[in-house]
């Protein structure tokens, strides 16, 4: 019996230091201090004074004719070189199965190669946008200092 409890002790002893022995000291580490002009790039694009939202109809329209534009951390303007633009309609139709009116959606876009939607795709706009359709800006391009160019966040807005 004492032979049992003196295997049984020194396995304890044994699993107790080898888990002891395997963990690292608390060493505290000196924080990572990057200068100013290592910090990673961050940009917000809006839409006139709109990030991404849910906006009315009567400010959509207002907004057709307005640029997107992006800015840094230290809100400095950025020139948009490209962007693509995909406007979500929905359109009621009448189910011929079911004889139940359903809606469906289609998706039209294109690319510009300005900071603005095109005036033959305003006036369009203008004349077609409805309550529950989606406008969205994917893949805007900026020109960042000199020749770099950089991909800023998208947009996507709900007309309500």
């Amino acid at each position: 019996m004492a032979k049992k409890f003196l295997h049984t002790v020194t396995f304890i002893c044994c699993c107790v230091l080898g888990a002891t022995a395997q963990s690292k000291p608390a060493v505290k580490k000196p924080a990572a201090t990057q200068p100013a002009a290592q910090k990673p790039l961050r940009f917000r694009t809006t839409w006139g004074i709109f990030l991404s939202d849910t906006l009315p109809r009567p400010e959509v329209l207002k907004l057709l004719d307005s640029a997107l534009i992006v800015r840094d951390g230290s809100n400095q303007k950025f020139p948009v070189v490209s962007f693509d633009f995909t406007y979500e309609k929905k359109e009621p139709f009448l189910n011929d199965t079911t004889n139940e009116v359903s809606i469906y959606t289609e998706y039209v876009g294109d690319s510009f190669k300005s900071d603005k939607i095109s005036t033959p795709w305003s006036s369009r706009l203008k004349e077609s946008i409805q309550k529950g359709e989606v406008l969205f800006f994917n893949n805007i391009v900026i020109r960042y200092t000199g020749d770099k160019l950089y991909r800023a966040p998208e947009l996507k807005i709900i007309v309500k």
